[in-house]
């Protein structure tokens, strides 16, 4: 049985179906995971990690006028060949390096906003019965390494399913799952006893948020299948991970590293900064300007 609970990751899965009525009306043509952090879509730094931790296929969830989210991740004939024909090849190297193989993107639609829980439950005929990695398109984590790669470390040793977690102020509990630690293993990475999806902050097992990112055993979609509708009237992962937590392990790792929330405007201008802040070809620059502009504040 342990054996089993430690097969090979290869699948992701991305939900990306949101309507981004908080950044409206920017959202109202375009998609939220396609605003960009620097010069890269929100969902790109997504697919990005789970590449760099070995993810060779991501499972797209959608729902309507996602269209572009499919097409950002296609060949893009007409616009390679003016790159080609006016000699733009750095250009022309990076949209070759971010593109997918061929075979490597599903894409599937979740018709209705019924949860996280039935956006992962829609994709389970492309995952199979394969453990997987769930990363959350709004969450964005930064690090000197990928949350997911440092996530697959701690797989490597303990098998079963694992979620990333980071500390958040006591108050802001409400707003996100929450887990309880159990015993500690070593390089940041624990056991859970339980999880909590957004508790009142007096009734918080702790204040270690669930940031997005988890690693699943199959067993979750014949969960999600029988999992009614929980906090917010909707069907909850962290519901269906409870009950699969009863027959199989679940493990905790706090992300080094730090992420942000970008459902909202505040967290998306943050991650801007800190991406940008993050690069060498930036950087400088941007922290003269952000000087200059709170010194006229």
């Amino acid at each position: 049985m342990t054996e089993n609970l430690k097969r090979p990751i290869t699948k992701a899965v991305l939900p990306v179906a949101g309507l981004g009525t908080r950044f409206l009306p920017a959202t109202k043509a375009m998609p939220k995971e396609m605003l960009t952090i620097v010069d890269r879509p929100a969902i790109q730094h997504v697919a990005d990690e789970a590449r760099d931790a070995g993810i060779s296929h991501c499972v797209f969830v959608t729902g309507r006028n996602k269209q572009v989210i499919e097409d950002h991740f296609d060949k893009a004939f007409e616009l390679e060949t003016t790159l080609s024909a006016r000699g733009r090849t750095d250009t022309l190297q990076k949209l070759t390096d971010d593109l997918p193989g061929a075979g490597q993107t599903s894409f599937t639609r979740q018709q209705e906003p019924l949860g996280l829980g039935h956006a992962v439950w829609c994709a389970r005929d492309i995952v199979g019965q394969e453990p997987f990695a769930l990363l959350l398109p709004d969450m964005l984590p930064l690090g000197e390494t990928s949350c997911l790669s440092q996530m697959m470390e701690v797989y490597k040793r303990t098998g079963g399913n694992i979620v990333a977690v980071e500390e958040i102020p006591p108050e802001e509990t409400e707003s996100y799952g929450i887990v309880a630690i159990g015993e500690e293993l070593g390089d940041g990475a624990f056991t859970i006893d339980t999880m909590v999806e957004k508790p009142k902050p007096q009734d918080a097992p702790s204040n270690l948020m669930i940031m997005g990112r988890y690693i699943l055993q199959p067993e979750i979609f014949e969960i999600l299948s029988n999992t009614g509708t929980g906090a917010g009237g909707e069907i909850q992962i962290t519901d269906a991970m409870l009950k699969l937590a009863e027959t199989q392990p679940f493990y905790g790792l706090r992300f080094s590293g730090r992420t942000y929330d970008c459902g909202g405007p505040l967290g998306f201008l943050s991650a801007n900064i800190a991406y940008g802040l993050s690069r060498d070809d930036l950087a400088p620059a941007l922290a003269t300007e952000m000087k200059r502009l709170l010194g006229e504040r």
